[in-house]
Protein backbone atom coordinates (compact mmCIF):
# COMPACT_ATOMS: atom_id res chain seq x y z
CA UNK A 1 0.00 0.00 0.00
CA UNK A 2 1.23 3.27 -0.76
CA UNK A 3 2.31 5.65 2.12
CA UNK A 4 0.13 8.90 1.86
CA UNK A 5 0.89 11.81 1.41
CA UNK A 6 2.13 13.82 5.17
CA UNK A 7 1.09 17.34 5.02
CA UNK A 8 3.15 19.40 7.35
CA UNK A 9 3.52 23.41 8.80
CA UNK A 10 6.39 24.95 8.10
CA UNK A 11 8.35 27.50 10.45
CA UNK A 12 6.64 31.27 11.44
CA UNK A 13 8.21 33.35 9.03
CA UNK A 14 6.25 36.34 10.32
CA UNK A 15 7.31 38.59 13.82
CA UNK A 16 3.60 37.52 15.49
CA UNK A 17 2.82 38.20 19.21
CA UNK A 18 3.43 35.58 21.49
CA UNK A 19 -0.24 35.53 22.21
CA UNK A 20 -0.94 34.81 18.76
CA UNK A 21 1.76 32.12 18.55
CA UNK A 22 -0.07 30.34 21.34
CA UNK A 23 -3.73 30.51 19.80
CA UNK A 24 -2.50 29.43 16.35
CA UNK A 25 -0.59 26.28 16.81
CA UNK A 26 -3.49 25.64 19.71
CA UNK A 27 -5.47 25.13 16.86
CA UNK A 28 -3.17 23.45 14.79
CA UNK A 29 -2.53 21.00 17.27
CA UNK A 30 -6.11 20.09 17.78
CA UNK A 31 -7.96 20.85 14.60
CA UNK A 32 -5.57 20.63 11.62
CA UNK A 33 -4.72 16.95 9.64
CA UNK A 34 -0.61 17.64 9.51
CA UNK A 35 1.39 15.24 10.71
CA UNK A 36 4.85 17.68 11.42
CA UNK A 37 5.40 21.29 12.77
CA UNK A 38 8.35 23.03 12.33
CA UNK A 39 9.15 25.40 14.56
CA UNK A 40 11.74 28.17 15.17
CA UNK A 41 12.99 31.47 14.21
CA UNK A 42 14.27 31.41 10.69
CA UNK A 43 14.12 34.99 9.56
CA UNK A 44 15.81 37.72 12.16
CA UNK A 45 18.06 36.41 15.00
CA UNK A 46 16.63 39.26 17.10
CA UNK A 47 13.44 37.80 17.38
CA UNK A 48 14.01 34.68 18.56
CA UNK A 49 14.05 35.72 22.38
CA UNK A 50 10.58 37.77 21.98
CA UNK A 51 9.38 34.21 21.07
CA UNK A 52 10.81 31.50 22.31
CA UNK A 53 8.82 31.01 25.43
CA UNK A 54 5.41 31.18 23.22
CA UNK A 55 7.28 28.94 20.68
CA UNK A 56 8.52 26.14 23.62
CA UNK A 57 4.33 26.19 25.00
CA UNK A 58 3.55 25.70 21.20
CA UNK A 59 5.83 22.52 20.88
CA UNK A 60 4.56 20.92 24.11
CA UNK A 61 1.10 21.27 22.90
CA UNK A 62 1.78 20.18 19.70
CA UNK A 63 3.39 17.08 21.09
CA UNK A 64 0.44 16.31 23.50
CA UNK A 65 -1.60 16.45 20.17
CA UNK A 66 0.44 13.32 18.15
CA UNK A 67 2.06 16.05 15.82
CA UNK A 68 5.94 15.55 15.11
CA UNK A 69 7.84 18.73 16.03
CA UNK A 70 10.86 19.97 14.08
CA UNK A 71 13.18 22.12 15.39
CA UNK A 72 13.88 24.80 12.80
CA UNK A 73 17.29 26.68 12.48
CA UNK A 74 18.02 30.83 10.97
CA UNK A 75 18.41 30.96 7.60
CA UNK A 76 20.99 34.00 7.76
CA UNK A 77 23.11 34.60 11.02
CA UNK A 78 23.95 37.87 11.31
CA UNK A 79 25.73 38.16 14.51
CA UNK A 80 28.22 35.70 16.86
CA UNK A 81 24.62 35.33 18.91
CA UNK A 82 23.16 33.86 16.18
CA UNK A 83 25.87 31.27 14.79
CA UNK A 84 26.24 30.45 18.51
CA UNK A 85 22.43 29.51 18.19
CA UNK A 86 22.80 27.42 15.37
CA UNK A 87 25.44 25.56 16.67
CA UNK A 88 23.85 24.57 19.99
CA UNK A 89 20.23 23.50 17.74
CA UNK A 90 22.62 21.39 15.31
CA UNK A 91 24.46 19.64 18.41
CA UNK A 92 21.24 18.35 19.53
CA UNK A 93 22.12 14.97 17.96
CA UNK A 94 19.51 12.85 19.13
CA UNK A 95 16.34 15.03 18.06
CA UNK A 96 15.90 16.09 13.97
CA UNK A 97 15.89 19.44 13.36
CA UNK A 98 15.91 21.82 10.17
CA UNK A 99 18.95 22.84 8.68
CA UNK A 100 18.63 26.25 6.80
CA UNK A 101 21.90 27.63 6.82
CA UNK A 102 25.03 25.56 5.78
CA UNK A 103 26.84 26.43 8.61
CA UNK A 104 24.34 24.32 10.89
CA UNK A 105 26.23 21.64 9.38
CA UNK A 106 29.22 21.68 11.27
CA UNK A 107 29.40 19.07 13.92
CA UNK A 108 26.09 17.83 13.03
CA UNK A 109 26.38 13.85 12.84
CA UNK A 110 22.51 13.22 13.78
CA UNK A 111 19.50 13.08 11.55
CA UNK A 112 18.63 16.49 9.56
CA UNK A 113 16.12 18.08 7.40
CA UNK A 114 17.67 20.37 4.39
CA UNK A 115 15.21 23.75 4.34
CA UNK A 116 13.91 25.65 1.85
CA UNK A 117 16.48 28.52 2.27
CA UNK A 118 19.22 26.30 1.25
CA UNK A 119 20.41 26.37 -1.79
CA UNK A 120 20.11 22.91 -3.26
CA UNK A 121 19.27 23.07 -7.10
CA UNK A 122 20.85 19.70 -8.05
CA UNK A 123 21.35 15.81 -7.98
CA UNK A 124 25.03 15.92 -6.78
CA UNK A 125 24.15 18.63 -3.64
CA UNK A 126 21.36 16.47 -2.30
CA UNK A 127 23.76 13.47 -2.68
CA UNK A 128 25.94 15.15 -0.61
CA UNK A 129 23.73 16.30 2.01
CA UNK A 130 22.62 12.74 2.09
CA UNK A 131 26.09 11.47 2.67
CA UNK A 132 25.90 14.18 5.87
CA UNK A 133 22.66 12.86 7.07
CA UNK A 134 19.96 14.23 5.24
CA UNK A 135 16.58 12.24 5.58
CA UNK A 136 14.10 14.80 4.23
CA UNK A 137 14.56 17.64 1.30
CA UNK A 138 12.15 20.85 1.50
CA UNK A 139 12.99 21.39 -2.21
CA UNK A 140 14.34 25.62 -3.29
CA UNK A 141 10.81 27.16 -3.88
CA UNK A 142 11.94 27.81 -7.95
CA UNK A 143 12.75 24.22 -8.67
CA UNK A 144 10.14 22.90 -11.42
CA UNK A 145 8.58 19.32 -10.46
CA UNK A 146 10.45 17.95 -13.30
CA UNK A 147 13.65 19.07 -11.70
CA UNK A 148 12.61 18.07 -8.20
CA UNK A 149 11.39 14.55 -9.51
CA UNK A 150 15.00 14.69 -11.15
CA UNK A 151 16.65 14.91 -7.38
CA UNK A 152 14.26 11.69 -6.03
CA UNK A 153 15.48 9.66 -8.31
CA UNK A 154 18.82 10.26 -8.24
CA UNK A 155 18.59 9.73 -4.05
CA UNK A 156 16.51 7.15 -3.64
CA UNK A 157 15.23 6.83 0.42
CA UNK A 158 14.87 10.84 0.68
CA UNK A 159 11.88 12.22 1.47
CA UNK A 160 10.82 15.47 -0.64
CA UNK A 161 8.55 17.78 0.98
CA UNK A 162 6.98 20.44 -1.27
CA UNK A 163 6.69 24.22 -0.39
CA UNK A 164 2.46 23.81 -0.97
CA UNK A 165 0.90 26.73 0.17
CA UNK A 166 2.07 30.32 1.37
CA UNK A 167 4.38 33.53 -0.24
CA UNK A 168 7.30 32.14 -1.41
CA UNK A 169 10.45 32.77 0.45
CA UNK A 170 12.97 33.89 -2.35
CA UNK A 171 16.28 35.94 -0.44
CA UNK A 172 17.49 36.76 2.91
CA UNK A 173 19.53 40.10 3.41
CA UNK A 174 21.74 41.92 5.84
CA UNK A 175 19.30 44.77 5.32
CA UNK A 176 16.35 45.10 7.17
CA UNK A 177 14.04 46.68 4.51
CA UNK A 178 10.78 47.18 6.97
CA UNK A 179 13.38 49.22 9.22
CA UNK A 180 14.51 51.27 6.22
CA UNK A 181 10.71 51.61 5.40
CA UNK A 182 10.12 52.96 8.47
CA UNK A 183 13.26 55.54 8.77
CA UNK A 184 14.68 53.39 11.57
CA UNK A 185 18.09 51.98 11.75
CA UNK A 186 18.66 47.94 11.94
CA UNK A 187 19.68 48.09 15.45
CA UNK A 188 16.81 49.73 16.56
CA UNK A 189 14.13 48.56 14.45
CA UNK A 190 11.47 48.51 17.22
CA UNK A 191 10.56 45.24 15.78
CA UNK A 192 8.49 46.86 13.50
CA UNK A 193 7.50 43.84 11.03
CA UNK A 194 4.98 43.17 13.44
CA UNK A 195 2.78 45.42 11.85
CA UNK A 196 2.27 43.30 8.90
CA UNK A 197 1.92 39.66 10.49
CA UNK A 198 1.66 38.60 6.30
CA UNK A 199 4.45 40.91 5.01
CA UNK A 200 4.45 44.26 3.75
CA UNK A 201 3.35 44.63 0.34
CA UNK A 202 5.50 46.20 -2.20
CA UNK A 203 4.08 47.82 -5.79
CA UNK A 204 6.08 48.02 -8.69
CA UNK A 205 6.42 51.77 -9.96
CA UNK A 206 2.96 51.38 -12.27
CA UNK A 207 0.89 50.45 -9.11
CA UNK A 208 0.90 46.35 -9.41
CA UNK A 209 1.37 44.45 -6.52
CA UNK A 210 4.52 42.51 -7.04
CA UNK A 211 6.52 41.35 -3.97
CA UNK A 212 5.82 41.49 -0.03
CA UNK A 213 9.01 42.15 2.73
CA UNK A 214 9.45 40.38 5.82
CA UNK A 215 12.30 42.34 8.27
CA UNK A 216 15.21 41.10 6.26
CA UNK A 217 13.20 38.38 4.24
CA UNK A 218 11.75 38.88 0.55
CA UNK A 219 8.86 37.00 -0.61
CA UNK A 220 6.56 36.48 -3.56
CA UNK A 221 3.53 38.90 -3.30
CA UNK A 222 1.54 35.85 -4.78
CA UNK A 223 0.67 32.54 -2.32
CA UNK A 224 1.91 29.55 -3.54
CA UNK A 225 -0.51 26.60 -4.18
CA UNK A 226 0.66 22.78 -5.06
CA UNK A 227 -2.88 21.99 -6.94
CA UNK A 228 -2.04 18.56 -8.09
CA UNK A 229 -3.59 15.50 -7.44
CA UNK A 230 -2.14 13.14 -5.14
CA UNK A 231 -1.26 10.30 -7.38
CA UNK A 232 0.98 12.64 -9.96
CA UNK A 233 2.81 14.38 -6.50
CA UNK A 234 3.43 10.50 -5.27
CA UNK A 235 5.19 9.58 -8.85
CA UNK A 236 7.22 12.61 -8.73
CA UNK A 237 8.62 11.14 -5.48
CA UNK A 238 6.70 13.86 -3.21
CA UNK A 239 6.34 12.65 0.34
CA UNK A 240 5.28 15.55 2.26
CA UNK A 241 3.42 19.13 1.42
CA UNK A 242 4.23 22.55 3.76
CA UNK A 243 1.91 24.71 4.28
CA UNK A 244 3.84 28.42 6.10
CA UNK A 245 1.78 30.13 8.55
CA UNK A 246 -0.16 32.81 7.41
CA UNK A 247 -3.56 34.89 8.71
CA UNK A 248 -5.41 33.13 6.33
CA UNK A 249 -7.51 29.99 7.88
CA UNK A 250 -4.86 27.50 8.23
CA UNK A 251 -6.81 24.67 9.10
CA UNK A 252 -8.94 25.10 5.95
CA UNK A 253 -6.35 25.28 4.05
CA UNK A 254 -4.85 22.00 5.60
CA UNK A 255 -8.13 20.47 5.34
CA UNK A 256 -8.21 21.44 1.68
CA UNK A 257 -5.20 19.87 0.67
CA UNK A 258 -5.86 16.64 2.15
CA UNK A 259 -9.20 16.15 0.36
CA UNK A 260 -7.04 16.96 -2.27
CA UNK A 261 -4.52 14.46 -2.22
CA UNK A 262 -5.94 11.64 -0.96
CA UNK A 263 -8.62 12.38 -4.16
CA UNK A 264 -11.84 13.57 -2.44
CA UNK A 265 -11.73 16.94 -3.99
CA UNK A 266 -10.80 18.16 -8.10
CA UNK A 267 -8.43 20.90 -8.62
CA UNK A 268 -11.55 23.42 -8.87
CA UNK A 269 -12.61 22.95 -5.72
CA UNK A 270 -9.05 23.06 -3.69
CA UNK A 271 -8.72 26.57 -5.26
CA UNK A 272 -11.92 27.92 -4.41
CA UNK A 273 -11.76 26.72 -0.75
CA UNK A 274 -8.32 28.01 -0.39
CA UNK A 275 -9.41 31.37 -1.59
CA UNK A 276 -12.38 31.37 1.15
CA UNK A 277 -9.70 30.40 3.63
CA UNK A 278 -8.38 34.43 2.85
CA UNK A 279 -5.10 34.15 1.74
CA UNK A 280 -3.19 37.81 1.65
CA UNK A 281 -2.32 37.66 -2.12
CA UNK A 282 -3.34 36.21 -5.32
CA UNK A 283 -2.95 32.00 -6.19
CA UNK A 284 0.44 31.16 -7.82
CA UNK A 285 1.99 27.92 -8.83
CA UNK A 286 4.32 29.09 -11.84
CA UNK A 287 7.77 27.76 -11.06
CA UNK A 288 6.58 23.82 -10.45
CA UNK A 289 5.25 24.31 -13.98
CA UNK A 290 8.73 25.47 -15.01
CA UNK A 291 6.75 29.13 -15.44
CA UNK A 292 7.40 32.79 -14.09
CA UNK A 293 6.48 31.98 -10.32
CA UNK A 294 4.46 34.71 -10.64
CA UNK A 295 1.91 32.47 -12.74
CA UNK A 296 -1.39 32.87 -11.10
CA UNK A 297 -3.79 29.48 -10.69
CA UNK A 298 -6.92 31.12 -9.03
CA UNK A 299 -7.94 34.43 -8.52
CA UNK A 300 -8.84 36.31 -5.49
CA UNK A 301 -12.71 36.79 -4.88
Amino acid sequence: MTDPIQLTVGPLLFNWAPDRIRDFYARIADEAPVDRVYLGEVVCGKRAPLVDAALADAADRLTQAGKTVVWSSLGLPALKRDRKAIAALSAEQEILVEINDISGLQGRTGAFVAGPLLNIYNEGAARELMRRGCVRLCANVELSLEAVTAIGVACPGLEIELFAFGRLPLALSGRCYHARHHGLHKDACQFICDRDPDGLVLKTLDGRDFLAVNGVQTLSHGVQLVDGAGAALRAAGVTALRLSPHTADMVAVAAALRDRVDGRIDRTELVARVVASGPPGELVGGYLRGQAGLETIGGLS
